[in-house]
């Protein structure tokens, strides 16, 4: 079936306009003829109901977006009476998160913290309905004119129980790797401290104009934050308070045992900073120390080539002493 246009009719739905265009779908505004709302229609492409994939992330954003209720979440709306396969979502007036970073760059420390403890309200409810988002960006998070957020786009959320979806079969439905938590570049499924992760780097970002993690291409970005320490914020931004790094810091562990467990605790320490300790962190004075996954690659051939030479040695020495 062919994509809808402006002034077309879907059901119960009109066609005013299209809002955004992605490899997956194309989200119309339209306006529910039955009381005259505005709605977001998205519709999916005609070549992604043959992908299993992406069809199956399709689905599970509109069986997520359906149960959850929350303020800090784009509401799916209940409509079963369609005659083909588009998603009906409440319209919200606002910029998408990266629209805002591109023009800004960076934002004012409290502007970053009041949007930053929405999104964690956001997620605590989230992650207490049992769904973790596991692809947190800037693209898929709202923000109206007074800094409000809503979260969207649970294509590749997990509900807890479900089955294992790997990074590595939804390497290009999930896009940048630039927001990936540590766990799930290695092929975990990742739970809420994955969440934490994200928000973390997005902070990171809004507070000093970069990503924790730059490369050439999507597999050195992956393996720097396997390896390596980002640059401290205050080395790129001095006027960064010593609490705000400490928090960024603990939101990016590496290990997901030392990060914050949930987005409650990232939030507590946004709200009392005064009352954050600062740790003497060996990021703050190894993170220009970079090692290399091909480092890493030579001293395993040279390990493994050493093999034969050390088995033929205690041989050797085994003979001597029979």
């Amino acid at each position: 079936m062919s994509e809808p246009h402006v002034g077309d009719q879907l059901d119960h739905y009109r066609i005013d306009a299209l809002a955004a265009r992605s490899g997956m779908a194309s989200i119309f505004r339209g306006t529910d003829l039955r009381d005259g709302r505005s709605v977001a229609i998205k519709v999916p492409h005609q070549e992604m109901e043959s992908d299993p994939v992406l069809f199956d992330r399709f689905n599970r954003e509109e069986e997520i977006g359906k149960k959850l209720d929350h303020p800090g979440v784009v509401k799916v709306l209940h409509d079963e009476d369609r005659s083909r396969r588009y998603m009906v979502m409440e319209w919200v007036d606002g910029r998408l998160l990266r629209q805002i970073l591109n023009e800004q760059k960076k934002l004012p420390a409290e502007r970053a913290i009041r949007i930053t403890l929405g999104l964690c309200g956001a997620l605590d409810y989230v992650h207490s309905q049992g769904v973790v988002h596991r692809d947190l960006k800037p693209e898929n998070i709202m923000v109206d004119k007074d800094d409000h957020v809503k979260l969207i786009d649970f294509g590749i959320a997990a509900n807890a129980g479900s089955r294992r979806l790997t990074f590595a079969k939804l390497t290009q439905a999930m896009g940048t790797p630039d927001y990936i938590s540590p766990e799930q570049v290695k092929g975990k499924r990742g739970d809420a401290r994955s969440d934490v992760y994200s928000l973390g780097v997005m902070f990171y970002e809004m507070l000093t104009g970069k990503v924790p993690f730059t490369g050439p291409n999507p597999f050195v970005i992956m393996n720097e934050r396997l390896l390596n320490h980002p640059i401290p914020p205050r080395e790129v931004d001095p006027t960064i308070s010593p609490e705000l790094q400490e928090i960024i810091y603990r939101a990016l562990e590496r290990e997901p045992s030392r990060r914050y467990p949930n987005a409650h605790e990232f939030a507590t320490d946004l709200q009392h900073p005064e009352k954050v300790g600062v740790a003497d962190r060996l990021e703050l004075s190894q993170w220009q120390k970079r090692r290399s996954p091909l480092g890493r690659r030579i001293l395993f051939y040279v390990m493994l080539a050493l093999i034969p030479v050390i088995v033929f040695a205690l041989m050797l020495l085994i003979a001597r002493h029979s």
